[in-house]
């Protein structure tokens, strides 16, 4: 009902403008002034431009200084550091452009607002001028592609020998993480033609291959600080994006085509309470790809750890060959015992479970 009664007020208003200016134009024909080609409505248009400008950038630079905390997040990796500095160099760059433009734009609508008897100067073109605003924005632009570009090659080029290696797979509506054994520390082989929720193999894990019979897959993602982490990323259904924002941390899940991102975070999950004051506070992983109607659901919690704290959590973990021990039928006969003891089970606990 009140947004009927704001449409008709709204609505009333439009008509009574329009009811003056129909006013106005015949109050003109009356005094024979219809005739003129200037009129106050240059003046006051002219002003009135000025005045949106101040109006406009007071704003503009009143709301970015006022929230910038709102809209920025504190940053909690090396590299992160590094995309936060690119950003903030483009964004200087390009705003000091987009005000100087702006400035000459709605001044000049003031300035050289038409008046009788003056006269336009003929000035068709400025070879020097067009040199200028050409060759100079090509190379300040170059500069800003080609560091960027040495960012991103940097944060997909071969990691470590010794970098915890996670796999993020993304479907529809939710992320799953499969982690390498202490025992190995090699992610096993996976087909997607393999994948059996019912039988919880989700990630088509191929238990032929003997490196996959320690790997663990927990219900939410760990990682230590100050160690380089490699993220392998896959999707098993349509197209996802993982993100982890305090990370800065953004790369597409594709179907059939595994990407990779590599990092360091430099703060923990604590580090992060104690640096804004909020004990309640945890990293997450998001979608960033509208994937379905479940897209919004997509987020799995995040746990930077201290490394002795990190390796003491692995250690807790039980092997996903554990968790589903019908899958050791699959397994050739010879190899059944070395799985049993890579993935920490008993004899006892396989008897207790069949």
């Amino acid at each position: 009902m009140f947004g009927i009664i704001i449409a008709i007020g709204v609505l009333l208003l439009l008509v009574i403008l329009y009811t003056l200016f129909r006013i106005g134009t015949l109050v003109n024909v009356v005094k024979g002034t219809d005739k003129k080609i200037v009129s106050t409505s240059n003046k006051v248009n002219g002003a009135l431009m000025m005045l949106f400008m101040i109006g406009g950038f007071g704003f503009m630079f009143w709301y970015s200084w006022v929230y910038f905390d709102k809209y920025t997040l504190p940053v909690a990796s090396e590299h992160g550091e590094l995309t936060d500095q690119l950003f903030w160099v483009t964004t200087a760059v390009t705003g000091v452009v987009f005000v100087i433009t702006n400035v000459l734009l709605f001044y000049f609508g003031w300035k050289y607002q038409y008046k009788e008897g003056a006269r336009g100067k003929f000035y068709p073109d400025n070879v020097k001028l067009e040199l200028l605003w050409t060759v100079v924005p090509a190379i300040v632009l170059s500069v800003l592609v080609f560091t960027g570009l040495q960012a991103w090659s940097d944060i997909t080029s071969k990691a470590s020998d010794d970098a915890e290696v996670i796999e993020v797979m993304g479907y529809q509506f939710a992320w799953a993480v499969r982690y390498p054994g202490v025992k190995d520390n090699q992610l096993g082989n996976y087909d997607y033609k393999l994948i059996d929720d019912i039988k919880g193999n989700q990630f088509g894990i191929d238990i032929t291959d003997e490196n996959s019979y320690d790997d663990f897959t927990p219900l939410e993602m760990h990682f230590p600080k100050g160690k380089e982490v490699l993220l392998k990323i896959r999707a098993r259904d349509v197209l996802h994006s993982v993100f982890l924002p305090y990370q800065r941390v953004k790369m597409d899940a594709v179907p059939g085509q595994p990407t990779h991102f590599k990092f360091l975070a430099n703060k923990s999950t604590q580090d992060m309470r104690d640096e804004i004051g909020d004990p309640e506070f945890d990293y997450f992983l998001t979608c960033t790809e509208i994937c379905g109607r479940g897209h919004f659901s997509m987020k799995l919690k995040v746990v930077v750890d201290e490394p002795e704290d990190y390796e003491k959590w692995k250690a807790e973990q039980q092997t996903w060959l554990k968790l589903n021990p019908d899958y050791l039928e699959e397994i050739p006969a010879e190899k059944r015992e070395l799985a049993k003891i890579k993935a920490g089970i008993e004899n006892t606990e396989l008897e207790a479970t069949l």
